[in-house]
C-alpha cells in the first residue's frame, strides 16, 4: 500500500485537521506495516498558484516550453505522478472562511489536467484517478455540517468526483474555535469517526 500524506493547514504545528489526519495515517499503517507513506506539507513546501504564466506554460505544447515553462509544469507533473502512485490519499482539510484553505486549491489546481487526471466525452467528464481511497479530515472553528454555510463539502466532493477519487471517507472536527470544552468534545468526536472509518 502507498499512502499520500496532503496537510493543507497554513500551520506547520498545531492544526487539528493534520492531528486527524496523522491518526488516520497512523491507523492505516498499523493495519498495513509494510505500507510506504510520502507526505506533502503545503504550508512548509507550497505549491505554486495557477497564474497566467502557468496557464500559458500548460498551454504551450512540451516541445516548444522555454526552460522556465518546463520547469514549472514539471512541479505539477511530480505532484500528479505522486497521487497516481498512490493507493491511499489522506487529506487534511481545515476550513478557512467557509471554504478550502488556498494551499489545497493550488493542489487541486496542479492535480487537475486534462488527458492526464480527467478527460472530457461527448457524455461529459471523466474523471482517470481511479480504485483510490481518500480519507478527508475537516477540522472547524464553528459548527457548519449539513448546514448553509458548509460551501467546502459540496467543493470537495465536486473535485473529488471530477477527478474520479469516487471512494471518500470524511472525519470532522467541528468547534475547534469555541473553548476548550468545545475542542476536547471535537477531538473525541473526531477520534471516533476516525475508529469507526477504519475499522
Amino acid at each position: 500500500m502507498n499512502i499520500l500524506q496532503i496537510n493543507s493547514s497554513a500551520r506547520s504545528t498545531g492544526s487539528e485537521s493534520t492531528r486527524v489526519a496523522d491518526a488516520i495515517v497512523a491507523r492505516l499503517r498499523a493495519s498495513n506495516p509494510d505500507a510506504s507513506l510520502s507526505r506533502r506539507d503545503l504550508a512548509a513546501q507550497p505549491h505554486p498558484v495557477l497564474d497566467e504564466t502557468t496557464l500559458q506554460a500548460l498551454f504551450t505544447p512540451a516541445d516548444q516550453r522555454n526552460a522556465a515553462q518546463a520547469a514549472r509544469v514539471a512541479l505539477d507533473d511530480a505532484l500528479i505522478a505522486q497521487a497516481q502512485a498512490a493507493d491511499v490519499i489522506v487529506i487534511g482539510a481545515p476550513m478557512y472562511n467557509f471554504g478550502i484553505t488556498v494551499q489545497l486549491k493550488s493542489w487541486f489546481d496542479a492535480l487537475a489536467r486534462a488527458g492526464v487526471t480527467f478527460k472530457y466525452t461527448e457524455n461529459g467528464p471523466v474523471g482517470l484517478l481511479k480504485g483510490k481511497k481518500v480519507y478527508v479530515a475537516i477540522s472547524r472553528g464553528g459548527f457548519h455540517k449539513d448546514g448553509p454555510t458548509d460551501a467546502q463539502l459540496p467543493q470537495l466532493k465536486a473535485f473529488f468526483s471530477f477527478v474520479g477519487l469516487d471512494d471518500v471517507q470524511f472525519v470532522f472536527a467541528e468547534g475547534m474555535g469555541m473553548g476548550p470544552d468545545s475542542v476536547a468534545r471535537a477531538r473525541a468526536s473526531a477520534d471516533e469517526q476516525v475508529n469507526a472509518v477504519l475499522v
